[in-house]
This record gives C-alpha cells, sequence and structure tokens, in this order.
C-alpha cells in the first residue's frame, strides 16, 4: 500500500498547477463534455506512466538501492522548486481539437506527459518500488485522476479564484517533507 498511497500523493500534488492541469481546464472549457476528457486523461495517463514505470524498473536493475533512495529524495527536492515555477498553456495544442473531445485529450495529454515532473516522479516511483509496479501505475494515474477531475468537472468557474502562490507554496512544502521522509526512512 505504500507504493500506492505515495504514488498517489506525489502525482496529485506535483499536477497541483502543471500544464496538464491547465490543459485540463482548456479542454474542459473547450468542449464542455467532462466524460470524454476525463476518459482521455485516463487512458493517456495509464499509457504514459507505464512507459515511465518501465523505464524505472529498468533503471533500479542496474542503480544500488542506496543511490536510488537519493536520487528520489534528490527527485522530491527538486519538485519542491519545480512546482513554484507555474507552467503556461501552449496555443499550439489547438491543431489537435479537430479529432474530438476523447482523441484531443489523449493525444495532448499523453504528449505534455513527456519529460513532465509527474512522469519524472512515475520513473523514480517505479525504480523504488519496482515489485509494486502495477500499483505505481494505478497511484500516479489516481494522483493525476485527482488533481485533474475538478479542473474538468468545474471548468472555468473557479479557476480564477484559486491563490495558486499559496497552493504552489503548501505543494512545495510537501515535496520537502517527502524528500526529508524518503532519506529518514529507508
Amino acid at each position: 500500500m505504500e507504493a500506492l498511497t505515495t504514488s498517489t500523493l506525489a502525482v496529485s500534488i506535483a499536477e497541483i498547477g502543471d500544464k496538464t492541469q491547465l490543459l485540463a481546464l482548456i479542454l474542459a472549457c473547450r468542449f464542455r463534455k467532462p466524460v470524454p476528457i476525463v476518459l482521455g486523461i485516463f487512458f493517456a495517463t495509464i499509457l504514459n506512466h507505464a512507459l515511465a514505470g518501465s523505464v524505472g524498473v529498468w533503471i533500479e536493475s542496474w542503480l544500488d538501492p542506496q543511490w536510488l533512495r537519493w536520487l528520489l529524495a534528490a527527485s522530491f527536492f527538486a519538485m519542491a522548486v519545480w512546482i513554484m515555477i507555474p507552467d503556461k498553456a501552449d496555443d499550439e495544442d489547438s491543431r489537435f481539437y479537430r479529432l474530438g473531445p476523447f482523441a484531443a485529450t489523449f493525444v495532448l495529454f499523453f504528449l505534455a506527459e513527456i519529460g513532465d515532473k509527474t512522469q519524472i516522479a512515475t520513473t523514480l516511483l517505479a525504480a523504488r518500488f519496482v515489485d509494486e509496479f502495477w500499483l505505481v501505475v494505478a497511484g500516479t494515474t489516481l494522483g493525476m485522476m485527482v488533481a485533474n477531475l475538478p479542473a474538468v468537472l468545474l471548468g472555468h468557474k473557479g479557476a480564477g479564484r484559486l491563490p495558486m502562490h499559496w497552493v504552489h507554496g503548501v505543494s512545495a512544502i510537501i515535496f520537502l517533507a517527502l524528500g526529508i521522509t524518503t532519506l529518514w526512512w529507508p
């Protein structure tokens, strides 16, 4: 259960204010069809994070467990800093809108996750919990859904009212705590 809860917590926090959360908001406003958007996010995340987790399993096979622990802690500290730099939405994504809500969401989310902090977290968490690969993928997917479902369902209604600098600050503190606990408890 540690793999599932850690993965869910890490990714749901990392996703706050991330470009894919902004993308979810944009797609919700554009299409106004939450079900295909949510399904697109879900399937794109499973595929992307399963691939990222596979890389993590490969990394674990040649990396010493102590180095892996330090790398995971360092990634949590890096995410604490990274989360303080909010992402901006891309207008280039509009060429995919003609695909419809599900396909556009699937393609855009899959592409947006490549090299993103949640994908990197998935890779490192899969390396850490190598024997619980599918729990990591399930947890990171659940974390994406926890963060993005409200953006899709609420659309643009509450987005302007959130004090994002506070949200980012609290998220950064949580990532610092995750990094410290990773170093503290093996």
